[in-house]
C-alpha cells in the first residue's frame, strides 16, 4: 500500500512546487526592493505600473492555456496590434461606435485564433512555425490597413476613461485581470471541460482512446488564448489611448515567461492561472526595479529569455509525466 501511494504523492509534491516557486521569488523580490529600492514599493509607483502587469496576465494566461494544450504561440504582438488598428478603424474615435468597435476588434483576434488552431490541430503543422506565419500575415494585414486609418488616432474617450479608471481604489485593468484569473482557474478545475482540457494536455494518446475529441480541445486553446489578447489590447488601448502599430511588440515573449515562471509545464497538462499571473506581477515589478538602479530596459530581454530558458529545463526536470 505504502510503495502505492509513495509515487502519487511524489508528483502532487513537485506540482506544487512548481507552483510555489514564482510566490517565493516574488517575495523575495519584494524584500530586495523594500530594503535597496523603497520607492519601487510606494503607492503611487505600484498605481502607475500595475496596470502593465494586469495587460501581462491576461496574454499570460493566453498562452497558457496553449501551452498546456501542447503548443505555442507566437502571434500574439501580431493579434493585440490587430484588435487595435479595427478598434480605432471601426470606432473613429466616437464613443456611438464604441462597443461594435470593441466586438469587431475581439473577433477578429477570435478568428485569427481559429485559423491558428486548425491548422495545428487539425492539419497537423508545427505550431511554431504556423503562428510564426500567421503573425507575419497578419501584421502585414494590420500595416496596410493602418494607412487607411492614419497613423495615431485615438481610441473613443470613454474606452480612454475605462482604461484609466479606478475600482475602488484599483485600476480597472487590475480588477478585470483578477476576474480573468479567477474564471480561467475556476473553469480548469471546477469544470467537466476544464479537467477534459487538462487531461488532453497531458496525455492527448490516452484522451483520444477514451474518447476525448482531442482536436477540439485543441484548437479551441488557441481560440481561447486569442480572445484573451483581444481583451488585453483592448484594455491597452483605452490605457494608452493612441495604440501605434507596434503595441503588440511588448508581448513577443513575456506571456512564454510569465507562463513557464507560473509553473506551466510546456510537456502540457499542468498549469495555474493563480501562479501565471503572479508571474507576470514578478516580471513586472523585476523590470520597474531594473529601470530604478539605471540598467536598460534591453536586460528585461536578457531576463526573459533566461526565464524562458530555466522554466522548459526545470518543466522536463520535474515533468509529471515522467516515471508513469
Amino acid at each position: 500500500m505504502l510503495t502505492t501511494l509513495k509515487p502519487r504523492f511524489s508528483r502532487v509534491a513537485k506540482v506544487e512546487i512548481r507552483f510555489l516557486a514564482i510566490w517565493i521569488a516574488l517575495g523575495t523580490l519584494v524584500l530586495i526592493d523594500a530594503v535597496f529600492l523603497p520607492r519601487s514599493l510606494q503607492r503611487s509607483t505600484l498605481l502607475a505600473v500595475s496596470p502593465f502587469a494586469a495587460f501581462l496576465a491576461i496574454t499570460a494566461i493566453g498562452q497558457a492555456i496553449v501551452i498546456m494544450a501542447r503548443g505555442i504561440d507566437l502571434s500574439v504582438p501580431a493579434i493585440m496590434s490587430l484588435s487595435c488598428a479595427i478598434l480605432i478603424g471601426f470606432s473613429a474615435g466616437n464613443d456611438a461606435y464604441l462597443f461594435s468597435a470593441v466586438g469587431a476588434a475581439i473577433l477578429a483576434a477570435v478568428l485569427v485564433g481559429a485559423v491558428n488552431g486548425v491548422l495545428i490541430a487539425f492539419l497537423r503543422l508545427n505550431a511554431l512555425i504556423v503562428t510564426l506565419a500567421v503573425g507575419a500575415i497578419v501584421t502585414g494585414v494590420t500595416i496596410w490597413y493602418r494607412q487607411s486609418v492614419g497613423a495615431e488616432s485615438p481610441v473613443p474617450p470613454s474606452l480612454a476613461e475605462f482604461g484609466n479608471g479606478r475600482l475602488l481604489g484599483i485600476p480597472t485593468s487590475v480588477a478585470i485581470a483578477f476576474l480573468v484569473t479567477c474564471l480561467a482557474g475556476l473553469f480548469l478545475t471546477k469544470t467537466v471541460a476544464g479537467r477534459r482540457f487538462e487531461a488532453v494536455g497531458t496525455n492527448p494518446e490516452a484522451a483520444h482512446v477514451i474518447g476525448m475529441r482531442v482536436r477540439i480541445y485543441q484548437a479551441g486553446a488557441y481560440v481561447t488564448a486569442s480572445m484573451m489578447y483581444g481583451i488585453a489590447a483592448m484594455l491597452l488601448a483605452g490605457f494608452i489611448r493612441n495604440p501605434t502599430l507596434d503595441v503588440g511588440a511588448p508581448y513577443f515573449m513575456s506571456p512564454i515567461a510569465a507562463a513557464v515562471l507560473g509553473g506551466v509545464a510546456m510537456s502540457g497538462g499542468v498549469g495555474n492561472m493563480l501562479s501565471v499571473a503572479v508571474a507576470s506581477i514578478f516580471l513586472i515589478q523585476l523590470d520597474q526595479s531594473l529601470k530604478m538602479v539605471g540598467l536598460p530596459t534591453s536586460w528585461q530581454l536578457v531576463i526573459q529569455g533566461v526565464a524562458i530558458g530555466t522554466g522548459m529545463y526545470l518543466s522536463e526536470l520535474r515533468s509529471p509525466h515522467q516515471g508513469k
